[in-house]
């Protein structure tokens, strides 16, 4: 969804070094604390469990995952020191190399340029809020995290209270993320207006959170569409602008090349996760308890709701 700024590789062991010490597609139920979530360290205690690391391929012990960096938290961004990585994916990241007892090398990506990456073994996964689309289960395995989805977000001063129908987008100016679930949807849907007899809306893209956002506040935009969970982050931390509503819900989930056999292991680590209160804790210091879910699948279907 987004293009960092530079590219490096971090190294570090069972994402417990002091580099991710501090630890970066639902309605948040619980919203944003009133405290900054970036320095608190959620997932370091968390210990190995023999079971799931069982179900690991033979051999396995380091893996690389692409992250994509510079979105709006609760995805990955930067801390002030320029090194240390945050945000929701890298605590569940974390926390599933910890539970498993593997070292990850964390390489940045594009968004849009990590999943044709997977089938080449550039990266042995992703984690940067992949929605759980037919689409993409077509090539990607998953396996989900948290339910997250698609929303709607403005200006405070405009008329636009709520987004149900695409056909409410005619004649706008909409902003989102290059190579996401959003941008697939507006463009596959654009003929609703001209079906109708209206002016289309204009989808325009960008790789970086933070041009989306700025596009939107100088009135270049009429509206975001992105993650329930990014939009209601981003609204409660900047002035002048209003959430308005979830459009389309979607699974979440670390990403992988089709037919991969580490989906197992990732699956029992995520519902190790839930079963000892560390899943709870990492939602709760994002203020995204309303993603929670009881179990993780494997490629499940997309939620058509």
């Amino acid at each position: 969804m987004r293009t960092p700024v530079h590219r490096h590789s971090l190294l570090f062991t069972a994402l417990t070094s002091a580099a991710l010490l501090l630890t970066a597609c639902g309605s948040g139920s619980a919203g944003p604390g009133s405290d900054d979530p970036y320095g608190r360290d959620v997932v370091s205690a968390e210990k190995k469990d023999d079971a799931a690391a069982k179900l690991l391929p033979a051999g396995v012990t380091s893996l690389t995952v692409a992250v994509s960096v510079g979105g709006t938290p609760p995805g990955t961004t930067y801390l002030a020191d320029g090194k240390t990585l945050t945000g929701q994916d890298v605590d569940f990241t974390k926390a599933v190399g910890n539970v498993l007892g593997i070292r990850l090398k964390v390489e940045q990506a594009s968004f849009e340029a990590i999943l044709p990456a997977l089938d080449s073994g550039k990266y042995d996964f992703g984690a940067s809020n992949f929605g759980v689309t037919d689409e993409r289960r077509r090539t990607i395995d998953f396996v989900t995290y948290v339910n997250d989805g698609q929303g709607f977000a403005t200006r405070k001063d405009s008329k636009l209270s709520e987004i149900t129908d695409l056909r409410q987008l005619c004649g706008l100016d909409v902003a989102t993320g290059a190579g996401t679930t959003f941008e697939a949807t507006l463009e596959e849907n654009k003929h609703v207006c001209t079906d109708a007899g209206k002016k289309a809306y204009r989808v325009q893209t960008y790789a970086e959170q933070s041009a989306i956002w700025s596009s939107v506040q100088q009135g270049r935009s009429d509206v975001v569409m992105s993650t329930i969970n990014g939009l209601r982050y981003a609204v409660a931390r900047q002035q002048g602008l209003k959430f308005l509503n979830e459009y389309h819900r979607l699974d979440v989930g670390f990403a992988f090349k089709k037919g991969t056999r580490l989906a197992p292991a990732f699956q029992a680590a995520v519902n190790r996760l839930i079963a000892d209160g560390t899943y709870d804790r990492i939602l709760k210091k994002w203020g995204t308890t309303g993603s929670a879910i009881d179990k993780s699948r494997i490629s499940p279907p997309e939620r058509k709701n």
